[in-house]
């Protein structure tokens, strides 16, 4: 489903569902929507987008076979089915994520937070370090499992999956993203004799 650069803008400021289920045990918290986001009502649909092929790879998710276009009912149900759930923190859709204020980013952390006590999700990941840093105002935090928690969630950062951050592969985001789901019960623990 290409879109045309003016069809793209008219998304700009659009808002997208959160995918939440009732049972959800690992919230995965982006950043905003991007305009093809929007446009297809998906979280981090854009084709170059690295999120669903590093949570197949790291067998969170089944394979997905072209989110670009969308995520179809069944897509969302395999989701939830799972146990996990997509929001973001600031859920106005941008071009790029530069474009946030760090107010909205602050608000966005406090949303999040009534949500996570709503929704009682075990572990809550959030996607991209910088966003992380201003939202939550923890300027020297690093990726990985947080010394606090957020309304007793285990708090993760995880890396951006964008194109942007070229330093990531799928495979290493991949194994980023597995170490949250383990601790939410997503997927098993590793053996110990691995």
């Amino acid at each position: 489903m290409p879109f045309t650069r003016a069809q793209l803008e008219s998304f700009c400021d659009v808002a997208i569902p959160d995918l939440v289920g009732p049972d959800v045990r690992l919230l995965l918290c982006g950043i905003n929507p991007g305009l093809w986001a929007a446009a297809t009502a998906t979280h981090f649909a854009h084709p170059g987008n690295r999120f669903y092929p590093a949570l197949a790879a790291a067998g969170i998710l089944p394979a997905f076979p072209h989110i670009g276009d969308g995520m179809t009912d069944a897509d969302r149900a395999a989701v939830i089915a799972r146990g996990v759930g997509i929001t973001s923190l600031v859920h106005r859709a941008t071009a790029r994520a530069d474009e946030l204020a760090k107010h909205e980013l602050r608000e966005g952390a406090e949303l999040l937070a009534e949500n996570t006590a709503r929704w009682q999700p075990s572990v809550v990941a959030i996607v991209g370090i910088t966003a992380f840093r201003a939202a939550f105002e923890r300027p020297k935090a690093v990726t990985g499992r947080q010394p606090e928690t957020l309304v007793g969630a285990e708090l993760w950062v995880v890396p951006n999956p964008s194109g942007l951050n070229a330093h990531d592969t799928v495979a290493s985001l991949a194994a980023a993203y597995a170490q949250p789901a383990r601790a939410a019960g997503v997927l098993p623990p590793l053996d110990p004799a691995e």
